[in-house]
């Protein structure tokens, strides 16, 4: 599972979640979901824009997680 790391890059640059809300154009639930890792996808002109404002790479946006195994009894 791909893990976007945003929150941890806006914390080491100083920025707080509003500035970068402020930047982008979609709605405040869309942009909640993205950050905190609740959608399954991103449009590639929304990581570009991520990538314009927090100055960083797609590479330092995103890190390979494991995906979560649910126990079924």
């Amino acid at each position: 599972m791909l893990k976007l790391n945003v929150l941890e890059i806006l914390e080491n640059k100083g920025k707080s979640k509003y500035w970068l809300f402020q930047q982008l154009d979609m709605t405040y639930t869309n942009f909640n979901n993205i950050i905190t890792n609740k959608t399954k996808s991103i449009k590639y002109a929304n990581i570009e824009k991520f990538c314009e404002l927090l100055d960083c790479s797609p590479n330092d946006l995103f890190t390979i997680v494991p995906d979560k195994k649910i126990n079924s009894k």
